[in-house]
């Protein structure tokens, strides 16, 4: 995959080396030359100084042809400006944040951000998140993953609502709680979900990909 990591600090040097380490053609952003010292020697990716919210910086380090994009400095504002250029003007699939202060974390899940919020092993999360798949995982039990997600349903469905049972029928999924502007529940089986609800579910993590589609990156 194409991936372009912004923020060359602990955590983005160390993603970056993650990533590259696995093949993926990995591209680093940072305003500060300096910081991609931290790279080190063996890296084997790209570098490119500037602002990770320019347009013309993003494309410089190639977002046009992008798989995936983690926003991963240490200013939030920063994370979420790049991630929702990257998201709503350049459609990059799959979009990863850095969440630095908790204090923020409902502004990034109004917005359906895919984050990842602590100050350890944040970067091992970020790389996990990128390589297996998205949605906010809170927790792994076996084969079980609980996710918390914003609800996706595609533009050309005959809806833009899906009861619970129908979301859940055959895919080894089971949706715990939802939150609908503002109001959350346990659902029934009969429960109605709409498009851009948020959604804590557990998910066979083997059947991930059949589930993806729901969830909004």
């Amino acid at each position: 995959m194409n991936i372009i990591v912004v923020g060359c600090g602990r955590v983005g040097s160390q993603l970056a080396a993650l990533l590259s380490g696995v093949g993926h053609n990995v591209t680093v952003v940072d305003k500060d030359p300096n910081s991609f010292k931290m790279l080190g020697r063996d890296f084997n990716g790209r570098t490119v100084r500037g602002l990770s919210f320019d347009e013309n910086v993003l494309q410089e380090a190639g977002i046009q042809d992008c798989d995936a994009l983690a926003a991963v400095t240490d200013l939030d504002t920063s994370n979420l400006m790049t991630a929702e250029v990257a998201r709503k003007l350049y459609g990059v699939p799959h979009v990863v944040a850095r969440l630095y202060n908790p204090q923020r974390e409902t502004a990034y899940l109004q917005l359906g951000l895919d984050y990842v919020c602590g100050t350890t092993l944040v970067a091992q999360d970020i790389f996990t998140k990128i390589q297996s798949g998205r949605g906010h995982r809170l927790e792994s039990f076996g084969d079980y993953d609980v996710l918390r997600f914003s609800l996706k349903l595609d533009d050309d469905d005959e809806f833009s609502s899906i009861m619970v049972s129908d979301l859940e029928r055959g895919r080894e999924v089971r949706i715990c709680c939802y939150d609908h502007n503002g109001e959350s529940g346990i659902p029934t089986p009969d429960t109605v979900l709409q498009n851009g609800d948020l959604v804590v579910a557990v998910v066979n993590a083997h059947k991930m990909k059949d589930f993806e589609r729901f969830i909004r990156n």
